[in-house]
């Protein structure tokens, strides 16, 4: 979900990745030995664009993730490929490679002073979202629920609308493929920082969102399968709509959660690519629209360029 950022996600996905990924042996060109080159025709709707101009060396790349997908909907492309194996390094939104920062990052899930969802809703509203999640989400009993913040309940019970059995994070992928090369993974955020965010936000809004999110979840869930539909089709420009009607609540935070958080990443952007090309992996919400990271590097004097992402 759009909420959490990634951070959900990343705590229960990367580990798994990490694992896997970090025994593959280092490799920097193709195998005839020739550096990889990328194909600069463009064909329609994409997630992936080049980065120039501005006193670049040399381009940087920027692409929309989606946190979690069904398995056979999270496929690289062959521009992706051959970018990851070129780049000099690649950004998530936190560092993914940083395990001890990833699994420290539950704390901050946590509520501040000891408030507890008991204590925001009525008997009533807490028996219906302990009732909804126990039947609907196996994933932890719903006492460990009680002291996190709504939102990452929201997040959990929104993951389980997937109804396919395997689920890949684009993340992930990028993070295996990048391994047999060794990049450096880094992040435009801390997991603290991310989670932080959402002490911003009242935590009894969080609840009251969280009981309207359980009320209406046909409807999310609808929205939720539009949302995968857009990603699938590469649709930045009704992603940009649809976003803000996937989670309750959140057209009053778009500032908080998406807006302030583009402008210090594209403050931050060419710093970083000042040392090197960089590959730059983000959500996908984060990418259009007039606050959206490719128009806020376009106002910088970047050239922002589409580049087919055909798998």
């Amino acid at each position: 979900m759009i909420k959490l950022t990634g951070l959900l996600s990343f705590i229960l996905l990367a580990g798994l990745g990490h694992a896997q990924n970090r025994k593959s042996s280092a490799k920097t060109e193709t195998m005839d030995g020739t550096k990889s080159s990328i194909a600069s025709t463009f064909r329609g709707k994409t997630l992936l664009f080049e980065i120039s101009g501005n006193g670049l060396a040399q381009p940087s790349y920027l692409f929309g993730t989606m946190h979690i997908l069904c398995a056979t909907d999270a496929k690289l492309s062959t521009n992706l490929k051959k970018i990851i194996q070129d780049c000099s390094e690649i950004y998530f939104e936190i560092d993914m490679d940083n395990m001890a920062e990833l699994m420290g990052a539950m704390k901050y899930l946590r509520m501040n002073d000891g408030v507890k969802l008991s204590d925001l809703l009525s008997p009533e509203e807490y028996e219906r979202v302990k009732d909804y999640f126990e039947k609907n989400t196996a994933m932890l009993p719903f006492s460990m629920m009680n002291r996190f913040k709504p939102y990452f309940v929201t997040s959990l019970i929104g993951e389980k609308m997937m109804t396919c059995e395997k689920k890949n994070g684009m993340e992930e992928l990028i993070m295996r493929e990048s391994k047999q090369y060794d990049k450096q993974i880094k992040g435009l955020e801390t997991t603290e920082f991310q989670a932080s965010i959402f002490d911003s936000i009242p935590y009894d809004k969080q609840a009251k969102d969280l009981v309207a999110y359980i009320d209406s979840i046909d409807n999310y869930r609808q929205v939720t399968v539009e949302m995968v539909d857009v990603y699938r089709e590469q649709d930045l420009d009704r992603m940009d709509s649809l976003m803000k009607k996937s989670d309750p609540g959140m057209e009053s935070y778009m500032d908080l959660l998406l807006y302030d958080r583009n402008r210090r990443w594209v403050n931050l952007m060419p710093i970083i690519m000042k040392e090197g090309s960089v590959l730059f992996a983000v959500g996908a919400g984060h990418l259009p629209g007039d606050q959206g990271v490719i128009k806020l590097l376009e106002k910088k004097g970047y050239r922002v360029k589409p580049l087919d992402n055909i798998n």
